[in-house]
Parts: structure tokens; sequence; C-alpha cells
């Protein structure tokens, strides 16, 4: 064998082993800043023998990075929480089209679009003191803008992306006049300005600063579970109110993910989200983080979580609600919810 052919087959063997070990490598970047992730990714790569280098960080960091990396770019999927968040990235042209049978035939069609799926759910549900109302007077998200309210609703910021999708699904609902004289209603049955996240609307209607709000189940749950009295106690004073039952059902919020245009390992990054789709993943989301799956029965073993009940999931496709997130801004800059 001459020195060229020898040479050759050398170069060979190394872009096999190379292309081996990049198969072997998930780059992630997630906005996700949950502990109980972790068994999530280790016990992918126990299956799939594919090594996650992870890169966390908040959403408009991560979209920043991943925009002024351009085509060298190492990620391959980057997680986030919330339909605003993830149309923002495919908005930005950041996602390529992703097919899988495996992931078309497990989630609903109405928790993906062509390049991004949702798994795991929130429920955006009322909060009220039960020693101020009932669950009887404020039944849906409508009734928030009720005069009876006065002085009685706390918010985080509407400009948050948890409310700007709930805007987004209330403008599909009742169209975007309707939904902005709502906003403004609300606003001005407001207890204080809005500030602080989820779990300073349960604490401030616990301890009577306002009497309503709206929460994502996930921090309500967190709360039930705690091991310190405290937090336990604050629930004692929330009751829950699943919005809207008698109409297009209770607003869901989501966590999801796709694969990067420009990834460099894409099929582990399909891999990866087709393992997020699989029974034990979703295991995962509902015990360890307080979360729903999206795929369809699959055992739960969270008893705090399953105490909520069942209740009928407004099944609007969040492609719908990516493509209104923008106007629901723009609404709730307008009725000053900020």
């Amino acid at each position: 064998m001459n020195a060229f052919r020898k040479l050759s087959l050398v170069a060979l063997m190394v872009a096999a082993g190379f292309a081996q070990a990049q198969e072997k490598v998930l780059n992630l970047y997630s906005a996700r800043h949950y502990q109980t992730d972790e068994a999530l990714y280790s016990n992918f790569t126990r299956i799939t023998g594919i090594t996650i280098n992870r890169i966390e960080g908040k959403e408009e960091e991560l979209l920043e990075r991943i925009k002024n990396e351009g085509a060298n770019s190492p990620a391959d999927v980057f997680l986030t929480v919330d339909a605003a968040r993830l149309a923002q990235a495919e908005q930005l042209g950041l996602f390529a089209p992703t097919k899988s049978k495996v992931l078309e035939s497990r989630i609903p069609a109405h928790l993906r679009s062509d390049s991004w799926f949702a798994f795991s759910k929130r429920a955006r549900v009322i909060i009220y003191n039960k020693g101020v109302f009932a669950a009887a007077d404020v039944q849906n998200y409508e009734d928030l803008a009720d005069a009876k309210f006065k002085g009685k609703v706390c918010s985080r910021s509407g400009a948050h992306p948890y409310n700007i999708s709930l805007t987004a699904a209330l403008i599909a609902h009742n169209g975007e006049a309707k939904t902005e004289e709502w906003a403004k209603a609300v606003v001005s049955n407001f207890a204080r300005a809005p500030k602080g996240g989820d779990t300073d609307q349960i604490k401030a209607v616990s301890a009577g600063e306002c009497a309503v709000a709206v929460s994502n189940t996930y921090y309500l749950v967190r709360l039930l579970r705690s091991d310190k009295p405290a937090d336990r106690k604050i629930m004692d004073n929330i009751g829950i109110v699943w919005p809207n039952q008698k109409s297009y059902g209770t607003h869901v919020n989501i966590s999801g993910g796709g694969v990067l245009k420009t990834a460099p390992h894409k099929e582990a990054a399909v891999k990866f989200l087709e393992y997020l789709s699989s029974d034990l993943a979703q295991e995962y989301f509902a015990n360890g983080n307080n979360e729903w799956p999206v795929v369809q029965n699959v055992d739960t073993k969270n008893a705090a979580l399953e105490s909520l009940g069942k209740f009928k999931e407004d099944t609007l496709p969040v492609s719908t609600l990516a493509r209104n997130a923008a106007i629901a801004q723009k609404l709730s800059d307008r009725a000053g919810y900020r």
C-alpha cells in the first residue's frame, strides 16, 4: 500500500470516528431551570449513550446567543416554556422543520407545529381567597373584568409570556376588540400594579392583599408538595377554579422545544425530542416538576397534581397562540396591562 493510500485510509478512519463521536453528542440550550430535569437528561444518556452538553439561561439570552452564533452555532435543540417564546424562535427562523412519525403519533396535533413540539402542560387557573369569594363568583376568565372585583385582582406583568399566551387565546375566542375591553377592565380592577411571579400572586391572595388572581397550576402543586409547613399553610386560604368549563375550556401553557436549523447533530436532536415524548420522560415531567404529560394515558404518581382533578382543556392550536402573540402584546400595552 503506497503512502497516499495509507494517508487516505487513515483520513477515512478518522472521519468515520469523528462522525460516530458526533452522533453521541447533543448540545442543548435550555431555558428550563428545574433541578428535577437532571434525571430526565441522565436517563436519555443511559438509554442512548448520547452525552448531553447543556447550556442554561434566560430565554432572551439564549435566543440572542443562537442568533449571534449563526451558522456556527453548536446548539442542536432549544427548550423553553410557553408558546409565545417558541413562536419568537420560530419567527426568527431558528428552527428546522422536523418530521417524525413518533412525535406525530404521540403528541396531539394542537400541541405541535411543523418545527416545535410541546412536551408538558400547565393549566392557567383562577385562584381566589375563600374568605372573600366563592367559586361561583368567578367561573370564566372573562369574569375578571366584572366590577365586583374592583380593587381585588392581583397579577404578574401582562407582558409576561404566560399572560401574553392567555391573551392570545382570548383574542382567538372573543376577538381583538372584546379582548382589549376585557384587558382594560381587568386593569381597572387591580389591587396593585402588576409585580412578581405566579407564586407572589398566590401569596398575595392568601394573605388578603387581593382576592383573585391567575396562576399556572404547577406553582400551586409546588406549594402543596412543599416540605415547609408555611408553604402548605398558604394554600389553606386558596380556592381553585377551572375557567370556562362550559365554553372553550381552560387555557393550557406548554413547555416545548425544537431542532435548530443549524444543528450539527440533527439525528441525535430528533432522538432527544422523541425521547421527551416517551412514557418514561412524560412521567418525569409530571412527577418531578408537577406538569401534565402531553401524551395521553401516561400514568403519573403525583398525588398533589392529581388532587386538582380533571378539567376540560382548551384545544386551541398552539400555532394560533403563536400567531396572536404579537397582537396580544400590543393590545396589553394599549390597555395599560404592563
